[in-house]
């Protein structure tokens, strides 16, 4: 696409664009002259577009920088020199301006192709508005998108949420579309990015060929990475494969997103083929194994994301301390949100007793956080706005085996649905990890005994996303499924 060959037969240029041929010398007399039957038929036998210079194209990210004026924006290309730039053009631009030079890191893994993952940052953004940008190899443009900037305190903002999303599935291409059909301002991601180890060959495979495709339909996937920025909790698909030895190209997440580096120091260690493990931390830095756990703000909202994986000890009092102050930090924010991989509240028979997390159910009460986003369980399910008090094990072990919690809720059943109030007592859990993977317990969905108590909707039966409007004091939540039908729909207000 966009490839131009040039014959040496004749004085004509053609240009393969979306299937179909301009030229300069009008094509259907070329087809009439004998003398040029032999040309074109070797030129249809031969390669025509010429090589990508990406090994991945352009998307955007979060970075380590806070403020609406400023993204990070990355490619990957082959570990070989080349002279890099990036353009950007806002409506405070009468042309394009070159932003910094971009920073480079090489990634080395066995069976994996050598490459440079890029970062330029791209900066004077003008909050809330579209702007282009292009990036230029050797001078020339390679690759033009446009992209929106983070939204500023007073501006509404829209987004998605979704969970369990890139294992290749129709589902996925299919959400993937809707998502980018609802246009939202960003789109995060609660875990288990990418199926089944998290590893670089599964990113090329899974993750990428969707959220970045050229095209834009439900059998394809999206152009949403180039324009929309990703922000991601880590799910046990994703950091708990570490074994080099098994995966020698697993840990991904540390090497191809960027996002903010605010958190408390992570509990994560490297095992197996150590003489693989250098190569890795050097791609990695200084991005692990911190990035795990981080905070941000996006408009009038504040988000605390969470490692929420079993070699995370959130009794640990350090842990504690990070997350309270951050969380009371955040007092001015109209919104408050929390999110991580592993569900506090689940009515799926699939993983029901991963419930560790629920002993943070007081801190975020105490600092009044409105939503915690969790993944995890492949289906749609929201709580009742519920307090809760964990309580110790028979044997005075804070969580069961398994990771059972048990403990007293109290739930807020006149919230919702519609014509009930809008105002919540209490803190509402979602789980939205129907983003592409194959579905869990389809069957409970319409056996509302199998839920817990606390469930309040339960949506098993299609791949879904959740699209969240907020504009001042009011927050709108849609529940989306893959053929663009809403499943379930409230309003918060403070």
């Amino acid at each position: 696409v966009g490839t131009k060959v040039h014959c040496m037969f004749m004085a004509c240029s053609w240009r393969i664009d979306a299937g179909w041929w301009r030229s300069s010398y009008p094509l259907q007399n070329v087809l009439l002259m004998p003398q040029y039957r032999l040309t074109l038929a070797l030129l249809a036998a031969a390669p025509l577009l010429a090589q990508s210079p990406f090994v991945e194209k352009p998307y955007l990210q979060l970075g380590n920088t806070p403020g609406a004026e400023s993204l990070i924006l990355l490619w990957h290309a082959p570990d070989q020199d080349a002279a890099w730039n990036v353009e950007v053009r806002t409506s405070k631009d009468s042309k394009w301006r070159a932003v910094n030079a971009p920073s480079a890191q090489s990634v080395r893994a066995p069976g994996i192709d050598a490459h440079r993952v890029y970062r330029a940052q791209l900066s004077k953004l003008v909050a809330g508005e579209e702007f282009q940008y292009q990036v230029l190899k050797d001078g020339k443009a390679v690759f033009e998108a446009t992209g929106r900037a983070r939204k500023s305190a007073n501006q509404a903002q829209h987004f998605v949420v979704m969970g369990d999303v890139a294992q290749n599935t129709p589902g996925q291409k299919a959400v993937a579309h809707q998502v980018s059909l609802a246009k939202p301002d960003f789109v995060f991601i609660t875990g288990d990015i990418v199926y089944s180890f998290g590893r670089i060959s599964e990113y090329r495979e899974k993750f990428f060929p969707i959220y970045n495709a050229d095209a834009d339909s439900a059998e394809v996937g999206a152009p949403l990475l180039r324009s929309v920025p990703f922000i991601a909790a880590p799910g046990n698909h994703d950091t708990i494969p570490r074994n080099f030895e098994r995966f020698p190209d697993a840990l991904a997440y540390f090497l191809y997103w960027d996002q903010p580096l605010n958190g408390p120091p992570g509990s994560h260690t490297l095992i197996g083929n150590v003489d693989a493990q250098p190569a890795f931390l050097e791609a990695a830095k200084p991005r692990y194994p911190g990035m795990a756990n981080f905070s941000f703000d996006y408009g009038n909202a504040h988000w605390t994301v969470l490692d929420s994986n079993t070699y995370m000890d959130w009794t640990n009092p350090a842990l504690r301390v990070w997350l309270e102050a951050d969380l009371a930090a955040a007092s001015k924010a109209t919104f408050r949100f929390v999110a991580f991989h592993h569900p506090c509240f689940n009515s799926s028979k699939t993983h029901l007793a991963d419930q560790w997390m629920r002993l943070l159910s007081p801190v975020f009460e105490r600092n009044k956080v409105d939503i915690v986003f969790a993944g995890h369980v492949h289906n749609y399910q929201r709580s009742y706005p519920l307090t809760f008090v964990p309580m110790p094990q028979a044997d005075g072990a804070v969580k069961g085996p398994k990771g059972e919690v048990a403990g007293e809720w109290k739930l807020d059943k006149q919230f919702g649905d519609g014509g009930g109030k809008a105002k919540a007592h209490g803190v509402i859990y979602l789980v939205t990890g129907a983003g592409g993977a194959n579905l869990y317990n389809p069957e409970q969905t319409a056996r509302k005994e199998t839920w817990q108590e606390f469930t309040q909707v339960y949506q098993a039966q299609v791949n879904s996303f959740t699209s969240v409007e907020i504009n001042g004091k009011k927050l709108k939540i849609r529940q989306v499924s893959a053929d663009g039908k809403e499943l379930d729909a409230f309003q918060l207000d403070k």
